[in-house]
């Protein structure tokens, strides 16, 4: 225990200072999945086809859970369609604008670790495979601090919306907006340099714990599906599994592609099986015409 002693001479000391730590303070983040455009196809069908099964992760910078849209299906232009909420409750420390992480370091630790860190949104564009892994498409981080404003159209959209090392642009602090929505580049850098990848429509929403019991939401398109309600998307017929599906694998596939070619073979077929059943017939009709000619031939005059 420490005691702070004063001298007499100044006379007796001023009111105590409450030095107890900061309580940081509880936030939601609720992120809206509403379309993607332009995403790059990562994909060629068994018809050639050029197309990606696009879904997304979401997650916050230092919190291992992450979540994920579904899937859609075949997409052939690089649009995907979702509505789909994620959620990510936080802690948030208001002075030193950095988001407060609590977990254990090893898995045998016995206590958490309290650690700090700029409260960042991650989100990354996948292309969905079943019978091997899924490919990594482009991704995204948005510093809720300081943030990229979105475009309004994903025609606007561009890699020079994004920060940059000696690029100004102008930042916004999610804290202070509340809401956004738009459309924000999705890139790969795998290769040291961004290549625009994708381009995602989202809408994030930043309320606290209380606010967040006020106006409740569910996950995905779950239950209480409201702030905003969302619902299922309203996808192509082009957009399904592929297995699971015969009868729209055999009308988009199978006939798009190759229609014309199994006409000319049923026609072809059928102009086979008159052949054969002209040669067929035709020596049992000869016959029949022989015998009539020679019963004529041979019959009473």
């Amino acid at each position: 225990m420490w005691v702070d002693i004063f001298p007499s001479s100044l006379g007796p000391p001023g009111p105590p200072f409450d030095i107890s730590p900061r309580k940081p303070l509880k936030y939601v983040l609720r992120v809206v999945i509403w379309n993607t455009k332009d995403v790059i196809l990562e994909e060629e069908s068994i018809t050639g086809e050029k197309m990606s099964d696009i879904f997304l992760k979401g997650w916050m910078a230092g919190i291992d859970e992450k979540q994920k849209t579904d899937v859609h299906y075949r997409s052939l232009d690089g649009e995907g369609n979702f509505n789909w909420r994620m959620i990510f409750p936080f802690d948030y420390q208001v002075a030193e604008q950095t988001m407060v992480v609590r977990k254990k370091e090893h898995f045998w630790s016995l206590d958490e670790t309290t650690l700090t860190t700029t409260p960042k949104f991650v989100t990354q564009v996948w292309d969905n495979d079943k019978f091997s892994a899924d490919d990594f498409i482009g991704h995204l981080e948005l510093n809720l601090n300081a943030m990229p404003m979105p475009a309004k159209r994903s025609k606007s959209c561009k890699l020079t919306m994004l920060p940059e090392v000696g690029k100004d642009v102008k930042l916004v602090s999610l804290f202070e907006m509340k809401h956004m929505r738009g459309f924000w580049p999705c890139y790969d850098d795998s290769t040291g340099t961004r290549e625009l990848t994708g381009k995602i429509e989202m809408e994030l929403e930043l309320i606290t714990e209380a606010e967040a019991l006020e106006r409740p939401a569910g996950q995905g398109r779950e239950e209480p599906n409201m702030n905003p309600k969302l619902d299922p998307p309203n996808r192509p017929e082009t957009s399904f599994l592929w297995f699971t599906s015969p009868w729209k694998t055999f009308k988009y596939i199978i006939w798009k592609n190759y229609g014309c070619w199994m006409i000319c073979m049923v026609l072809f077929l059928l102009f086979l099986l008159l052949i054969a059943m002209f040669i067929y017939s035709f020596p049992s009709l000869m016959a029949e015409l022989l015998v009539d000619a020679l019963k004529g031939a041979t019959g009473p005059k």
